[in-house]
């Protein structure tokens, strides 16, 4: 079963956790490694033959145009990772519409072709925000993968549906990040930090137990600087944030081999019937 790789491009600095220690005012006092470490995951990917999504943030795009348009030319997908990395929770309706259609705009105008795609940054589309469906539709997009569906401490949608779903009242299919069922709960296997956390080993056997006995492909993630061990240490952050950005960091790159290795990937519009799904019927 092929499964759908995607990469939520964001600079080091920009990423949720580290809000504590980093306003958006103070991104331009970091020098971005973002263009580097998206080359390398995009020779990477090249080396085992794999195509991907690419959730691009606005931000990154306005300043590396020529490397969104590496993306795009070498066959992957590029997709809105929103403008400014900001939580749905966090914007009025209004806000939210002006920023995903700027850098849905901004995105098709580097690459010359449709983004059909979003995700919310921290998988922000939760219970009140359902809202957002609608308004990603109405500004041309056709899937969303923005939930997690159960709940974490800092995000969550609980009772939504583990797998791809119609979502809300306009024609627009919701692919939440992968958990895996076990005992009545929602265990995360969709990547990121939980892909460092995890053994190999359980993390595949997982994927491994969703596509043979659930019949479904896993949606995996991760960021550039998640391969990239040398990034600046931040200081000042809790022990906890600390724990989450940087464990295993020097592990990712092999991991991500293997993985590529012992499944088989492509893009969401691979993998998805984009067009036939949206009009499957009304969902939550």
């Amino acid at each position: 079963m092929r499964n759908v790789m995607t990469v939520d491009v964001e600079d080091y600095f920009q990423v949720s956790a580290l809000k504590e220690r980093i306003t958006k005012d103070q991104w331009p006092d970091y020098r971005p490694r973002v263009e580097n470490n998206t080359l390398k995951l995009l020779e990477i990917f090249s080396r085992f033959d794999v195509k991907a999504t690419f959730f691009v943030l606005g931000w990154v795009a306005a300043r590396f145009p020529a490397l969104i348009r590496k993306i795009s030319e070498n066959g992957h997908e590029v997709a809105s990772h929103g403008p400014m990395h900001d939580r749905v929770s966090n914007e009025s309706p209004e806000d939210f519409r002006i920023g995903v259609l700027e850098t849905k705009n901004r995105l098709e105008d580097i690459t010359g072709a449709d983004v059909l795609g979003y995700r919310a940054p921290s998988f922000s589309i939760g219970p009140q925000e359902t809202w957002a469906w609608d308004i990603l539709a109405d500004t041309g997009h056709r899937y969303s993968s923005s939930i997690y569906p159960g709940q974490l401490d800092h995000y969550g949608f609980p009772g939504a549906p583990r797998t791809a779903f119609p979502a809300g009242s306009a024609d627009l299919l919701e692919i939440p990040v992968t958990t895996l069922g076990v005992a009545g709960k929602r265990i995360p296997l969709g990547g990121g930090g939980y892909f460092r956390l995890y053994p190999y080993w359980a993390f595949s056997a997982g994927i491994r137990f969703l596509n043979a006995k659930e019949g479904v492909p896993a949606m995996f993630y991760l960021h550039p600087w998640e391969i990239d061990p040398a990034q600046p240490r931040i200081s000042g952050l809790s022990a906890k944030t600390r724990f989450r950005h940087y464990l295993n960091l020097h592990k990712t790159e092999h991991r991500l081999s293997k993985l590529l290795r012992d499944f088989e990937w492509g893009r969401v519009t691979d993998v998805f019937d984009i067009e036939h799904n949206r009009s499957a019927g009304r969902g939550i």
